[in-house]
C-alpha cells in the first residue's frame, strides 16, 4: 500500500460500511482520520477500531445535508490535524423504488445527502489541500446509474450520475492546484448492500451472476486498500475518472 503517514482524511459515513473500512485501511497506511457520520456513537466506534491498531482517529458528529456541519467538520479536522490531504464523500441517503413511488422528500434528501454535499465538501476542502501541495478527493457514484433496466433506480441513478459530473468538473478546474478528483463505483459487503439481497433475494440471485469474480468486494481489504493505492504517487496522473471497484460487472466505457 502506499505510505500515508503524515496525511490527514477525512471520510463522512464513516460508522459503518464502506466508510468504516477506508478509515481503517488509510489509518493502516498512516494517515490520521477524521470519521464522520450522524450517528456519533457509531463513528467512536470506528476511532476506538483504528486506535485499537494503532492508529490516529478523531470522532466527528456530521448530518451532510446540514451546511453547517460539513464546515465544521473542516475546521475541527484542520484544528486538530493541521490540515487535510484526502477527502472521501461516502455518505448518502438511497432513493430507492419506481417514480410513482419514490416521494419529493426522499428525492431532496438524496440530491442534499449526495451531490449536494458532495459539492459543498469538495468547496470547503478545496483550500486545504491546495496548501498541502495538492491531495485527493474521492466521490461515490453506483453502477445502477448505467442500468439497462432503470425500472425502481431512477431517481438514486440521477443522484449518483450528478455526482459523476461533479468529480469531472472538480477534476477538470482544480487540477492545476495539485487535487485530483475520483470517482469510485463500489461492490462491498456494506449494510446497505445487505438489506438489499434480504429484500430483493430473486434479484440478487442475478446480480451475482453478472460480477465475473464471483464475489462481493470486502470493506477494507478491496475498497479501503484500493483507495489507499489511488492516494500514491504511482497513480498521481490519474483524475476525473470513475473506477469500478465491483469484481469486473459494470461496463463504464
Amino acid at each position: 500500500m502506499a505510505d500515508l503517514a503524515g496525511k490527514v482524511a477525512l471520510i463522512t459515513g464513516a460508522g459503518q460500511g464502506i466508510g468504516q473500512g477506508v478509515a481503517l485501511a488509510m489509518a493502516g497506511a498512516g494517515a490520521c482520520v477524521a470519521v464522520t457520520g450522524r450517528t456519533l456513537a457509531k463513528v467512536e466506534t470506528t476511532a476506538a477500531m483504528v486506535r485499537e491498531r494503532g492508529g490516529t482517529a478523531l470522532a466527528l458528529g456530521c448530518d451532510v445535508k446540514n451546511a453547517a456541519d460539513l464546515a465544521a467538520i473542516v475546521d475541527r479536522t484542520v484544528a486538530d490535524f493541521g490540515g487535510i490531504d484526502v477527502l472521501v464523500n461516502n455518505a448518502q441517503e438511497v432513493p430507492l423504488g419506481t417514480l410513482d413511488e419514490v416521494t419529493d422528500a426522499a428525492f431532496i434528501a438524496g440530491f442534499e445527502s449526495g451531490p449536494l454535499a458532495t459539492m459543498r465538501l469538495m468547496k470547503l476542502v478545496r483550500p486545504h489541500l491546495a496548501a498541502r501541495g495538492g491531495g485527493t478527493i474521492f466521490n461515490f457514484a453506483s453502477s445502477a446509474g448505467i442500468r439497462w433496466d432503470m425500472t425502481g433506480y431512477g431517481a438514486y441513478a440521477a443522484v449518483k450520475q450528478a455526482i459523476r459530473a461533479l468529480t469531472r468538473a472538480a477534476a477538470a478546474e482544480w487540477g492545476g492546484q495539485g487535487l485530483r478528483v475520483l470517482t469510485i463505483a463500489p461492490h462491498a459487503e456494506s449494510p446497505g448492500l445487505k438489506w438489499w439481497i434480504e429484500n430483493n433475494p430473486d434479484e440478487a440471485q442475478a446480480f451475482f451472476r453478472t460480477i465475473p469474480l464471483g464475489r462481493v468486494g470486502s470493506l477494507e481489504q478491496d475498497i479501503g486498500h484500493a483507495l489507499v493505492a489511488l492516494c500514491g504517487s504511482d497513480l498521481s496522473y490519474l483524475t476525473g475518472a470513475t473506477i469500478p471497484l465491483d469484481g469486473g460487472q459494470a461496463n463504464f466505457d
